[in-house]
């Protein structure tokens, strides 16, 4: 009801209520029915003066923000208010109404992070440079092991992640320290961003212990593989673990399941700040095409993989093992492989390239010890022939570390590894085989979480990846790599 209606009412009850009084003087004898019915009559005016005013408020409100299933209080043709729409008028329903759950804008489900990694490496002792047909002191694992030495952008990974909705999350990461080579002048171009992983993983239960990756990511083979490079204590991966999977990556799907028991383990391990492989599932089975990372697929088969770890407190041992961690495991992967030609092309003949690998460790708590052992069969160069043939390839290492997180200049590692290997290096021109020992010690400084300083000795022994070469290179490597988180 407006302003004017309840000016009307108010003047009509006034001169109701006048006549009432005059019918009073005329007829002092009713005097007394004549006041009950005027005080009713008041009454009923200050109900419809608080029903008019409760009805203004309602119709102010609605205007500011429209009530859902809201009936403005009406008045009847008696003069009175329902009681139950003046109430609804009161008490609007989007006083008590629940929230709506507003959905997460793309900048709120997403994060960026990465890490850099700026190396210097000088050989002290041995061959850096060699005549034609001899071997140098040279590693598969890092090109800036060379005469030149100096410094280097090993790794400069950007990564973009998160989950998109409930079930799915999604992962790329790519790298700005790649090169390409065989350019027409010979010199190796750097610094070009190259894909490593582009997946999503979709959960397949709500408890997301059970999940399926699809997309270019890292195979399940061998724990160093999966074990990412922000994490790993000493600078590079062992050629023998590393050699079935180069680049640790390819494109397929894999499917990964996790108890929550071992994930409880694993959560722990994480809390107490120990480098871990990543979660790739207690048990993962995956296919691939089986070329490695970038590469155009080559064979009409797929490679197949599985994994298996599992980790143990030790707990009930007592003595030195209280508060210890274990974990062992198992890999496996059958797979058939075309190696690149020197002259030119990939090879018309599949290799087999079947490996089967195990890992055991004890998380540094203080004291720790990690090592793997594989063996298989894959492609690699026979001088006698003069070609390319399937051979053994075996090989491992053994690692010891001494975990202090606590000094008074931050996380200190100190750690040795001994590693070796025998077989094909298969993502090189005509698969040239590899054949040496290595002695490494350093230690890892982490003296804030955004900063880790990494000082290295190594002495190698080991034929160059290169089959027109021949002979060992013997000598002493000094190295040191400084990696900032992001």
């Amino acid at each position: 009801m407006n302003g004017r209606a309840f000016r009307a009412a108010l003047a009509t009850s006034v001169f109701v209520s006048a006549a009432g009084i005059a019918q009073a003087q005329e007829a002092p004898q009713d005097q007394s029915a004549k006041i009950a019915d005027l005080q009713r009559q008041v009454d009923e005016l200050k109900a419809m003066v608080r029903a008019m005013q409760v009805a203004q408020q309602g119709a102010a409100q609605m205007a500011a923000a429209p009530a859902r299933n809201a009936d403005p209080a009406a008045v009847t043709t008696t003069g009175m208010a329902p009681a139950q729409p003046v109430q609804l008028a009161a008490t609007p329903a989007t006083a008590t109404a629940p929230a709506e759950k507003k959905k997460k804008a793309w900048y709120e489900k997403l994060q960026i992070r990465g890490y850099t990694q700026l190396r210097m490496n000088e050989i002290v002792s041995g061959p850096k440079s060699a005549a034609s047909g001899v071997s140098r002191l040279r590693s598969v694992q890092d090109s800036g092991i060379n005469e030149n030495g100096n410094f280097s952008i090993r790794r400069a990974r950007l990564v973009v992640q998160g989950d998109i909705s409930d079930r799915v999350s999604l992962y790329l990461q790519g790298d700005l320290a790649s090169s390409v080579a065989n350019q027409s002048s010979g010199e190796s171009r750097l610094n070009y961003f190259q894909m490593r992983d582009a997946y999503a993983d979709v959960f397949l239960n709500d408890a997301k212990t059970l999940r399926v990756r699809f997309g270019q990511s890292k195979v399940p083979f061998g724990w160093e593989n999966l074990q990412s490079s922000q994490n790993r204590v000493p600078l590079d991966r062992t050629d023998a673990i590393n050699q079935p999977v180069p680049g640790e990556r390819d494109l397929g799907a894999v499917a990964y399941f996790t108890p929550p028991a071992i994930q409880a383990i694993w959560d722990d391990l994480a809390k107490d700040g120990q480098k871990l492989f990543g979660n790739y599932g207690a048990l993962g089975f995956g296919i691939y095409n089986g070329q490695t990372i970038n590469r155009t697929e080559r064979t009409g088969g797929l490679m197949t993989v599985a994994l298996a770890t599992m980790p143990v407190r030790l707990d009930g041992l007592g003595g030195i093992f209280e508060g210890q961690v274990a974990e062992f495991g198992a890999s496996g992967m059958l797979n058939k492989f075309r190696p690149e030609l020197r002259s030119g092309g990939v090879s018309t003949t599949e290799f087999t390239d079947n490996h089967v690998g195990i890992h055991a460790m004890i998380y540094p708590r203080p004291f720790g010890i990690q090592a793997e052992w594989k063996w298989g069969k894959s492609p690699v160069w026979d001088p006698v022939a003069g070609a390319i043939k399937s051979g053994d390839s075996t090989g491992g290492y053994v690692m010891t570390m001494y975990r202090m997180p606590h000094t008074p200049i931050g996380q200190i590692i100190p750690f040795a590894r001994w590693q070796k290997y025998r077989g094909g290096w298969k993502a090189a021109a005509n698969a040239p085989r590899l054949d040496g020992e290595e002695y490494e010690a350093g230690v890892e400084w982490q003296p804030m979480k955004e900063l880790e300083i990494v000082l290295s000795y190594s002495n190698v022994n080991k034929l160059e990846a290169d089959e027109r070469r021949t002979g060992r290179a013997k000598g002493d490597v000094v190295r040191a790599q400084v990696q900032w988180n992001y």
